[in-house]
C-alpha cells in the first residue's frame, strides 16, 4: 500500500535525512518549514508556520498523510516557554490536518536532554546513571521533551494512531542552516586550522576527552524512525538510538584530524570551548569560502559551536543503552567514525569546505 508521510522540520538534520530515507523507500513525502526547500526532488514543499492555527490549517488543506513525524522544534528564552510554545506546535498541528483520524502513526524525535536534562539544567546536579535506558523516570524538573511527548499521547488517544518517540544522541549527518550540528561545526574548524596553522585542540572537557560516550547518525536515527513507524513492535513505545558502538574522543579526535591532514594538538586537560574562537572568525571564513569558491561564506550557517560546547564540555559520562530496540528488531549498526567521515566527504564534494 502507498504510504504518505509529512515530515515536520524538513529541512533540519533530521528531517532532510529521514525524507531522503522515506523517498528511497517509495513513499509520497511531504515536507513542512516555515521556509521549506524546494530543490529537493521527490519532497513535496508544504511551507507553514506551526505556531499560526489559521496559516497552517490553510497549508495543511487537503492533505491526509498515513504518517506524521515531528523533527521540529522552536527554542525560547526560558524553560518554561520552551514548553509551552513546542507543545503547541504539536497540538496545532494534529488540531489542523483535515482529516487527524486518517493518521496511522505519528513518531517525534526528542533527544538525550530527557536523561540530562534541559539547557537550562544541562547536565548539572547529581550524574544520572548510564547507560541511559527508556525505562528511566523523568527527572523532576522542566522539560520541553516531556510537554512535547504529552502532548503527542494526547493527540495519539484522541485520534486512534500509534506512535513512538526517538532518542538519539548528538545527531551527525548533512544539513546545512541547521541550529545543532557537531559534524559541520567540526569540519569548518578544522578547515580553518588547517588554513591557518591553528592547533585542533580538542574543545571538551576531561570527562568526554577520557570516558566512554557515543553517537547517532542521523541515517541510524531515519531508519530507526521507519522501523518503528512500520511494525507493530515499534507501536507506542519510546526508543533510544545511537549508532551502536562506543568510543572515547581521545581515541576518534586524531582519526578527524587525519582526515582533514592535520595533526591533532595535545589535549590541555581542560576545555577550551570554540563558541569564543569561531565567533571571531566569520570574516575568515567568508575570505576562505572567497578563496577556495566555496558555496556558503556564512559561518553561521555551518557551525553551531554553542550547541557543540555543550555536547563535548559535559561533565558526566553519556553512554546509551539500545537493548529495547534490538530486542524489538531494529539491529542496525552504523561506525562512528565513518558518520563523520561520510559527512565530511559530502560537505567537501559539495563544497562547504575546501
Amino acid at each position: 500500500m502507498s504510504r504518505t508521510a509529512l515530515v515536520v522540520g524538513a529541512t533540519g538534520i533530521v528531517g532532510q535525512n529521514l525524507a531522503a530515507r522515506l523517498l528511497a523507500d517509495g513513499w509520497v513525502v511531504y515536507g513542512l518549514a516555515r521556509r521549506p526547500r524546494t530543490d529537493v526532488t521527490g519532497v513535496l514543499p508544504v511551507a507553514a508556520d506551526l505556531l499560526d492555527p489559521a496559516g497552517l490549517r490553510t497549508a495543511l488543506a487537503g492533505l491526509r498523510p498515513s504518517h506524521v513525524f515531528f523533527c521540529s522544534w522552536l527554542p525560547q528564552a526560558t524553560e518554561a516557554e520552551n514548553c509551552r510554545v513546542n507543545s503547541a506546535m504539536i497540538r496545532n498541528l494534529f488540531a489542523a490536518l483535515p482529516a487527524p483520524d486518517a493518521v496511522e502513526h505519528a513518531a517525534l524525535t526528542t533527544g538525550m536532554k530527557h536523561y540530562l536534562g534541559p539547557f537550562e539544567s544541562y547536565a548539572s546536579g547529581a550524574p544520572p546513571q548510564t547507560p541511559f535506558r527508556e525505562d528511566q523516570p523523568r527527572l523532576p524538573l522542566e522539560n520541553f521533551y516531556y510537554a512535547q511527548e504529552d502532548a503527542l499521547y494526547a493527540a495519539a488517544r484522541q485520534h486512534g494512531f500509534s506512535w513512538s518517540v526517538h532518542r538519539p544522541h548528538t545527531v551527525i549527518g548533512y544539513a546545512v542552516g541547521n541550529a545543532m550540528n557537531m559534524g559541520s561545526t567540526l569540519a569548518v574548524y578544522a578547515a580553518l586550522c588547517r588554513e591557518t596553522g591553528r592547533p585542533f585542540v580538542f574543545p571538551g572537557s576531561p570527562m568526554q576527552w577520557h570516558g566512554l560516550t557515543d553517537l547517532t547518525d542521523a541515517r541510524q536515527l531515519a531508519r530507526q524512525i521507519v522501523w518503528a513507524s512500520t511494525t507493530a513492535a515499534g507501536r507506542n513505545e519510546a526508543f533510544n538510538i545511537v549508532n551502536g558502538d562506543v568510543f572515547r574522543w581521545k581515541w576518534l579526535w586524531p582519526q578527524l584530524a587525519a582526515w582533514f591532514e592535520l595533526e591533532a594538538a595535545p589535549y590541555p586537560e581542560e576545555a577550551t570551548p570554540l563558541a569564543p574562537k569561531l565567533a571571531q572568525d566569520e570574516a575568515l571564513w567568508a575570505s576562505v569560502s572567497a578563496k577556495y569558491g566555496l558555496a556558503e561564506p556564512d559561518l553561521t550557517r555551518l557551525a553551531s559551536a554553542w550547541h557543540t560546547d555543550a555536547d563535548l564540555g559535559r561533565p558526566v559520562e553519556c553512554v546509551t543503552d539500545m537493548t529495547k530496540s534490538r530486542l524489538a528488531g531494529f539491529t542496525d549498526y552504523c561506525a562512528t567514525p565513518a558518520s563523520f567521515f561520510d559527512l565530511f566527504a559530502r560537505m567537501r564534494a559539495d563544497r562547504l569546505i575546501p
